[in-house]
């Protein structure tokens, strides 16, 4: 019986790696547009500067490239916060309803009355 509980904890540590992977890629990913739009706005600001027509006019395309990295980077937020958000349910239902054994009974938490 307490195999069962102790391979349930496994399962579940084994979840939370995959669920900080998750994260971890996902952090990566929005800090290499956050990098991205680094150099674009860099690049931007010397077009402007320059006040040369074909950068300017070069500025148009890369403003658009900049508001897509903007909207990926929103969209990643949001996805991860979406992810945290239901990995937080989770757990607290574990917490709040016993834990589950890997023959997928509950195993209900009992508590003192004092």
């Amino acid at each position: 019986m307490e195999g069962d509980v102790l391979s349930g904890f496994g399962d579940r540590h084994n979840m939370d790696g995959k669920l900080l992977q998750s994260f971890q890629k996902s952090f990566v990913d929005v800090q290499d547009i956050l990098d991205q739009n680094r150099l674009l706005i860099n690049e931007i600001n010397q077009n402007h500067e320059s006040k040369q027509p074909d950068n300017l006019g070069r500025n148009v395309g890369l403003i658009k490239e900049l508001n897509n990295n903007i909207r990926r980077v929103a969209s990643l937020y949001g996805d991860l916060s979406h992810s945290f958000a239901r990995s937080v349910d989770a757990s607290s239902e574990g917490e709040s309803s016993g834990t589950l054994k890997s023959d997928g009974k509950a195993n209900q938490k009992r508590f003192r009355s004092g």
